[in-house]
């Protein structure tokens, strides 16, 4: 009993802890779960394990919004399993995953979701959550909405602009899933791409001959991620509902983000280690499989200083997260698409590399501080998802989820060293700052010197609770300030004109007004036309004058009878 105590309490010792927005010298003591105490000798019970932190930063655990594990997509399904993906996660230094239910068309949410938790239960290894995807609109779905949020733990719901035919919504079906959204205190989350275009493109692109991956770059360019940003900007406006954008790809997608929220919008955004990091001249590299490597959606951008400019973003809390988007398949997965680009199956890798990366990016390269990068890699998730304090901040009475970062060791990434899934890791050979030592998910020390030690299903489902008060506070108060109100004024008092009301009405006295031919005393009415095609004419018994023929140019001399 004594050991099994003992194993539940842990003490971070000397460490400078970090969180979002103070870093603090302070040791950290664990126990059942939940931190306890945070300062400077502190007084604890004997028999906790002591991890030595001198010299290393102590921060929360990451959160990763977007991964896609053991999800069909395109005709195939992604090679890391429920388990393989977490681990690869509390690996890189992150503690909790947000994944994906995708329903096809016509299908029941419910049992999308029913089959997700089913998959993934036995096999997590850290805490997770998940958007449930919206692909049609009915009734049913409006229910089906209603029920995950107050009785299954949704409060975030995945929309697409683009995969046209399979998750693609018309923009009168964006307004009533945002509506819904917005009465059930959810949060309503967007692909932004305009799909109508990216098709039209890619079927241009392939009649052009063009079929292997440079078609992702040509079929999708940065304009219809504008076009559609702007427009799903519009839509939440006008049914006050917050907004997530997540897959922010292009510098112009940014900047109308950055405009729309100076309004007072709404809105936040999420980009991915990939597009943050990458550009996309790979898709026009001589070698078919590297080119399909990168292929994902919206496509990584020529323009070589978009990464730089989206890290920038991140950095001034324009955008304010940054995930993975890991989907993972096969060189030989993506060899369905080669002989047409459209059949490539769109994904990445990156959940352990996520973390490592940003550091080495972001801070090392200037853009943010330790604090930022809490924030865009932890923190600003569990703000708008409403799982602050108890994620993302290192406090008493938080989850104790924890990594122990070395922001001085170093790695260099390799898909052969790699626990992620997939036979390309991007950011081969890169050499990175910033290595996780520790990882601590909900008190247990997983992953330490470079073992990890977590059975699959030790992780717990996450519900997440609408109305978060970071997103609803700021709406409910715009709301009130933007609210419409009928003018006070006194009603009209003169007359009305009558109004035929009817098509029948208007129709019967359209006809009866045609047949009505007017005569003033027996003489020609000048007003009424006497011009016909055919037939007879009005003056037909009039006697016919004799006609002068005059032949001369326009403007030219005439001798006729002037």
């Amino acid at each position: 009993m004594h050991a099994s105590a003992s194993a539940l309490r842990t003490l971070i010792k000397g460490g400078r802890v970090v969180n979002d927005d103070y870093t603090q010298e302070a040791d950290v003591y664990i126990e059942n779960g939940v931190i306890q105490l945070v300062g400077r000798e502190l007084m604890i019970p004997g028999g906790a394990k002591v991890i030595d932190a001198t010299g290393k930063l102590v921060m929360p655990g990451g959160i990763d919004t977007s991964t896609h594990f053991q999800e069909t997509f395109m005709n195939m399904t992604s090679v890391d399993d429920y388990y393989l993906g977490t681990k690869a996660a509390l690996v890189g230094g992150s503690t909790m995953i947000v994944g994906y239910v995708l329903p096809d068309k016509e299908t029941s949410l419910l049992e999308a979701y029913e089959r997700a938790r089913n998959l993934a239960d036995p096999k997590v290894c850290c805490d997770y959550s998940l958007h449930v995807g919206v692909t049609w609109w009915s009734p049913q779905v409006q229910c089906e909405m209603e029920q995950l949020v107050n009785d299954l733990g949704v409060n975030s719901f995945q929309t697409y602009m683009t995969y046209k035919d399979q998750y693609m919504l018309r923009d009168n079906e964006l307004y009533q899933v945002f509506r819904a959204c917005k009465s059930l205190g959810a949060i309503a989350c967007v692909h932004a791409e305009n799909g109508d275009l990216v098709a039209e493109g890619a079927k241009e692109a392939l009649e052009l001959g063009i079929t292997g991956p440079e078609g992702i770059d040509i079929s999708r360019p940065e304009e219809v991620e504008a076009e559609a940003t702007h427009r799903a900007i519009t839509i939440a406006n006008r049914t006050h509902c917050p907004l997530y954008l997540v897959n922010i790809s292009s510098k112009s997608a940014a900047n109308i983000i950055a405009s729309a929220r100076m309004h007072g919008n709404i809105i936040y955004g999420e980009t991915t280690l990939a597009h943050t990091t990458l550009n996309g001249s790979s898709y026009y590299h001589p070698d078919w499989s590297h080119a399909a490597a990168h292929v994902t959606a919206p496509p990584l951008r020529l323009d070589a200083s978009t990464p730089n400019y989206l890290m920038s973003m991140l950095a001034s809390d324009t955008i304010n997260v940054v995930a993975s988007d890991h989907r993972p398949f096969t060189i030989k997965q993506k060899a369905v698409g080669k002989e047409d680009f459209t059949k490539i199956p769109h994904g990445v890798t990156g959940v352990q590399d996520r973390m490592t990366v940003i550091w080495e990016k972001g801070v090392v390269g200037g853009k943010m501080d330790e604090n930022c990068f809490v924030a865009v890699t932890s923190s600003n998730a569990a703000k708008i998802f409403n799982l602050y304090p108890k994620k993302g901040r290192i406090v008493p009475g938080a989850d104790a989820d924890i990594v122990v970062w070395d922001p001085e060791a170093t790695r260099t990434i390799s898909v052969s060293t790699q626990v992620q899934g997939g036979d390309v890791n991007l950011h081969e050979n890169m050499r990175c700052h910033g290595v996780p030592l520790v990882t601590i998910s909900r008190g247990r020390v997983v992953y330490e010197d470079g073992i990890f030690t977590c059975a699959e299903g030790t992780g717990k489902f996450c519900p997440l609770r609408p109305f978060s008060e970071f997103v609803y506070k700021k709406l409910i108060q715009r709301e009130k300030s933007l609210s419409a109100k009928p003018v006070d004024r006194a009603p009209y008092a003169g007359d009305v004109a009558v109004v035929l009301n009817t098509k029948k009405d208007m129709s019967l006295n359209s006809e009866h007004q045609s047949r009505v031919t007017t005569r003033h005393s027996g003489a020609r009415d000048l007003h009424e036309s006497s011009f016909s095609l055919s037939g007879s004419q009005v003056d037909d018994h009039l006697p016919k004058r004799p006609v002068s023929r005059v032949l001369a140019p326009p403007g030219g001399h005439s001798n006729g009878i002037w």
